[in-house]
């Protein structure tokens, strides 16, 4: 049975409640939802703003993707939670932009959208991820 790993990094907003920033097992390495959090602060970024929130928000995912010895290009599951209907262009353009940039094999990583209510008032955008290292 494979050892199962707590990963943890200062690049990203340290776990607010009780879990991880994200957990690796064998080869699978799931990351906790990120919010858009200052990795140093813990404040809260660019209230009202989809596009810049995805963004840092994905930013933070990315940092425990890389302490956890993957990258964007091994995400096989994203899933992006955002308050408002509204706001899924501006986030699917901030997405794509970072998809681009990172995925330089041009195989997109799945992905789930869902509409909810998130824990914290500010945040228009919560994202989690599955990598396959």
């Amino acid at each position: 049975m494979a050892d199962k790993t707590e990963i943890r990094t200062d690049g990203a907003p340290a776990p607010a409640w009780v879990f991880s920033q994200g957990v690796r097992k064998g080869p699978l390495l799931q990351v906790s939802g990120q919010g858009p959090q200052d990795p140093v602060s813990g404040e809260y970024l660019h209230a009202g703003d989809v596009k810049a929130q995805t963004r840092r928000t994905l930013e933070n995912v990315k940092a425990i993707l890389t302490a956890g010895g993957a990258s964007v290009e091994d995400v096989v599951m994203f899933r992006v939670y955002l308050v408002k209907r509204e706001d899924f262009p501006a986030m699917n353009e901030a997405y794509g932009e970072f998809i681009k940039e990172n995925c330089p094999s041009g195989i997109l990583p799945c992905r789930t959208t869902v509409f909810v209510e998130l824990p914290h008032e500010v945040m228009l955008v919560e994202i989690d991820a599955l990598a396959y290292v």
